[in-house]
């Protein structure tokens, strides 16, 4: 009875622990799909159907950490250009963070830079293309800080400009023909004229207001963030010299210095020579003092 009991708790025991495993399997690998899957940031949001009549104005926004900016730029605009779309803004540019000098001769430095690289990318893709080159992008992903996806209907908006363009229409035709068949008086003809350009205006701006639209809805706007981890970069360079290593030697000196004093002598005799004439009247007084004034 014994034995059957220790044959039952050992058979318990393993049974447990082929379980744990598995589950802790299933669980690793529900992680790992869970992992990939963030890596899958392209969206069927608000996509357009053939026969549907909504139009949507779809944009993106993405911020994520790639293994290199200037690699992951470079393959993000071909990708970009590869599916009918165009770049309107990047802004690639390196931040130093620290910068350390450290002398390791007497001639030569060792220079310490830590910096980060980081781009901002606004692209144009087509609106039929815009799942596609988010994949595409997706590949150069290291950590994906956020991802948003905006699709906003304008089919209302498109519809209210065709009507308001359509009375604007129809309202200059009738101003037109009643400054042609009625309009006599000076005043009247320019009110009317005023007004026709008005209804004319405002008929334009609603023509311009739809293809901006229209634009919007064709190509997707894409704002992307790429950053890397922070680099450091180390270079040896020449030590700059200080001061006294540019000072003559003691001979170049003592030549200097008397040569500086032989010229402190010209100047002195060549001074008290400018003021001979003061010399020879002061010579004056003195011997008119010494023969007539002393007696």
């Amino acid at each position: 009875m014994k034995t059957i009991t220790k044959l039952g708790l050992t058979t318990l025991v393993i049974t447990t622990l082929l379980f744990s495993c598995k589950k802790a399997d299933y669980a690793t690998s529900e992680t790992a799909d869970y992992a990939v899957d963030s890596t899958a940031i392209s969206s069927s949001a608000a996509v357009e159907k053939k026969d549907s009549n909504q139009k949507f104005i779809r944009t993106a926004d993405l911020k994520f950490k790639v293994k290199n900016v200037v690699k992951s730029t470079y393959a993000i605009e071909n990708a970009v250009q590869k599916f009918g779309g165009f770049v309107t803004y990047t802004n690639l540019q390196s931040t130093i963070q620290d910068q350390i000098k450290t002398k390791i001769s007497q001639d030569s430095t060792l220079e310490t830079t830590k910096f980060t690289v980081e781009n901002n990318i606004t692209i144009r893709v087509p609106n039929t293309q815009l799942d596609t080159v988010i994949k595409t992008i997706a590949r150069q992903i290291d950590f994906l800080d956020f991802r948003v996806i905006k699709a906003d209907d304008v089919s209302l908006k498109l519809l209210g400009n065709q009507l308001s363009q359509k009375r604007n229409s129809e309202s200059a035709d009738r101003i037109t023909k009643a400054i042609d068949n009625k309009g006599k008086k000076v005043n009247d003809i320019v009110d009317a004229e005023n007004t026709l350009a008005n209804q004319k205006e405002a008929n334009d701006n609603a023509v311009l207001n739809n293809l901006s639209l229209k634009d919007q809805i064709n190509f997707s706007t894409v704002t992307l963030q790429l950053y890397q981890n922070q680099t450091v970069k180390q270079e040896v360079t020449a030590s700059e010299k200080d001061g006294s290593s540019y000072e003559p030697n003691l001979g170049i000196q003592i030549v200097d210095a008397l040569k500086n004093g032989l010229y402190i002598i010209q100047a002195v005799f060549v001074f008290f020579l400018n003021l001979w004439p003061f010399i020879l009247i002061a010579i004056g007084c003195y011997l008119a003092y010494k023969k007539y004034f002393k007696k």
